[in-house]
């Protein structure tokens, strides 16, 4: 199996993180996006990293497709719970992580635009969803040492995805001072080798 992806991706990171937490072998391959002859639009066609192309070449889409395909594969390190109560509890957790990568996302394209084609009104409306997602966050996880069931699972893998890329992107944001929970958990989930071995790069 071969996974497309780029090297700051959250969403990719997530794959990366759950290959290796699960000891999949997997052969990675970085893609530039925005480029006409890059592989990605052969194995996705919208353009989306991350792609995990099968044996057979058929290629899988997006990370929660990946990551559903990958903890199905093996039940060494079970990531996503087998009790429907507890599974939708991951899914949540991922749906809010996700949605702040998204808005983040948002924000560092719209100030890649030159600057009198950016949009503040836009900008401060992916800010305010960043801040809201972080809150909830933040008192989400504040009594738990992991997200769901006291349980590692895929939730806290999201979760420490969107922490890392929101650190990456919105340095301003100093969040590991304003969410003191977030930071205390991003801390622990930092130690472990998968985390370690999928730190974004500046």
């Amino acid at each position: 199996m071969k996974l497309l992806y780029t090297l700051n991706s959250p969403y990719a990171r997530k794959v990366r993180i759950v290959a290796l937490e699960k000891h999949i072998d997997i052969t990675l391959e970085e893609v530039v996006l925005g480029v006409p002859d890059s592989p990605i639009f052969e194995y996705n066609p919208l353009g989306k990293v991350p792609v995990l192309i099968l044996d057979d070449d058929v290629g899988l889409y997006d990370s929660r497709v990946i990551i559903e395909y990958l903890d199905a594969r093996t039940p060494v390190s079970k990531l996503m719970p087998s009790e429907a109560r507890l599974r939708i509890d991951v899914i949540r957790w991922g749906a809010l992580a996700d949605g702040v990568c998204d808005a983040t996302v948002g924000i560092m394209l719209e100030q890649r635009k030159p600057e009198k084609q950016q949009s503040e009104a836009f900008i401060e409306k992916q800010l305010t969803k960043v801040k809201n997602g972080l809150t909830v966050l933040n008192n989400d996880i504040s009594k738990k040492k992991w997200c769901v069931n006291e349980t590692f699972s895929l939730a806290d893998i999201a979760l420490g995805c969107m922490l890392g890329y929101v650190g990456l992107r919105l340095t301003h944001l100093n969040w590991q001072d304003k969410y003191p929970s977030l930071a205390k958990h991003y801390t622990i989930l930092s130690k472990r080798p998968s985390f370690k071995e999928t730190v974004p790069v500046q």
